[in-house]
């Protein structure tokens, strides 16, 4: 599919959010021409952060998540933030949307602290995957190979997974979206 037919959907809390691994994919991808919603817990501001500790941009969400289903995007894009997806990987509605992309078949992108939410939606056994190095260990333990690279993609289990471990390696990881998209 060309990238300017692609629908994403990327979801977040609403505080907490690596900045530019929200910010980037969401004007990259619609630079290109993909339509890309923004959904978060609720509807109010999304306060992202720099480095977890410095005061970043905040975005207006288009919508929340538990109000979106997998049935209507391509792809699921899942930014990172240790306090976003701490919270976002025991949000029951964030689960069943990583599950129900995995189960369509849809890919799933995700950087630095994203595939916290793969580890809770049990999705990693078979998976080889990259992200920090903070959470390797609960890769590992959810089944999952962590590899220290820029970019991963894997295509086992019927699905696509990208991942990337951090701010520096965007450039290697958008690309990689793009490509899966079409582009």
């Amino acid at each position: 599919m060309p990238i300017a037919a692609a629908k994403v959907l990327i979801i977040t809390q609403n505080w907490g959010i690596e900045e530019t691994e929200m910010t980037r994919p969401l004007r990259e991808l619609r630079e290109a021409g993909a339509a890309v919603t923004l959904a978060a817990l609720t509807a109010d501001p999304v306060e992202t952060v720099q480095h977890d500790r410095f005061e970043g941009e905040t975005v207006t969400p288009d919508t929340t998540y538990d109000a979106v289903s997998a049935d209507d995007y391509d792809l699921l894009v899942v930014p990172g933030g240790t306090t976003n997806v701490d919270r976002l990987r025991v949000n029951p509605a964030a689960i069943a949307l990583a599950k129900a992309f995995a189960a369509a078949g849809k890919p799933i992108a995700a950087i630095c602290h994203g595939p916290w939410l793969l580890v809770n939606a049990e999705l990693l056994p078979g998976k080889t995957l990259t992200s920090c190095r903070y959470i390797a260990a609960d890769i590992e333990n959810a089944g999952g190979k962590h590899v220290d690279e820029e970019v991963h993609v894997d295509d086992a289990n019927g699905w696509r997974l990208i991942t990337s471990r951090k701010p520096d390696d965007l450039d290697a990881f958008i690309d990689a979206i793009k490509q899966t998209l079409g582009e």
